[in-house]
């Protein structure tokens, strides 16, 4: 679906982003893995990058020797992320004003850079990776939910400001995913809390990294030419 697009992943070392970055390479695209922490991988097609994306500075620098190296940039999924899940009264203001930096501002100020680099070329697809509790609300992650849910209001307007360029702009909205980061909040908070909010997930499973990364392969193809400001929702049907 891929085939020799070039494409930006961030927050790649692991987890959904990584398995992001192998599907993109699986389906031909020459894949530029991000992170903020050096890390290998045993593919030919996909190109490890150290970068911090609230660097601002050093973005701009590798999305240039990017553009510079293969004349074109196709795909820009805004992956990287992070979370602090506080209850209300315990919510810490450097902690919330460090996710929005992650999780928006870096993520706004990569699609006004990677932007004007597709439009050079006539268009590309954006892909941010929102979550479920944008939508339904969850306890305990009130500023972390506020955080996704202005990559949904983001998504959206972007999608209609950048359209005339050829640019689509969508979000996937992922439920509940089995990752690393998953085992551990297993291990060390209430599994049966846990357990509830599977039980209320209708397909009866917990997300994969695979699911998420065939709905973003999908959506940065060609494939979805005519998708644009949608938020696709990878959550099993949940309910809550």
């Amino acid at each position: 679906m891929l085939k020799n697009k070039v494409a930006i992943i961030t927050g790649a070392a692991q987890g959904i982003g990584r398995k992001i970055a192998e599907q993109f390479a699986a389906d031909g695209a020459i894949v530029y893995a991000c992170d903020r922490q050096e890390f290998t991988v045993d593919n030919e097609h996909i190109h490890p990058m150290v970068m911090d994306v609230t660097d601002a500075t050093q973005v701009k620098t590798i999305c240039m020797e990017i553009y510079k190296k293969e004349g074109h940039i196709d795909c820009l999924v805004n992956n990287a992320g992070i979370v602090y899940n506080r209850k209300i009264g315990m919510i810490m203001r450097e902690e919330t004003e460090r996710m929005f930096l992650v999780n928006v501002i870096a993520v706004l100020e990569l699609i006004q850079l990677v932007s004007r680099l597709m439009a050079r070329n006539g268009g590309g697809s954006i892909v941010n990776i929102a979550s479920v509790t944008a939508v339904l609300g969850s306890p305990g992650q009130v500023a972390y939910s506020a955080t996704k849910g202005a990559i949904i209001a983001m998504t959206k307007s972007a999608a209609k400001e950048l359209a005339s360029q050829g640019i689509r702009v969508n979000a996937v909205a992922p439920g509940i995913v089995k990752t690393e980061r998953f085992a551990e909040l297993y291990e060390t908070t209430n599994a049966q809390k846990i357990e509830d909010r599977i039980s209320r997930i209708a397909l009866g499973r917990l997300g994969t990294p695979e699911d998420i990364a065939n709905a973003c392969a999908f959506l940065a193809s060609d494939r979805a030419s005519y998708i644009s400001g949608q938020i696709l929702g990878v959550d099993g049907c949940a309910s809550i």
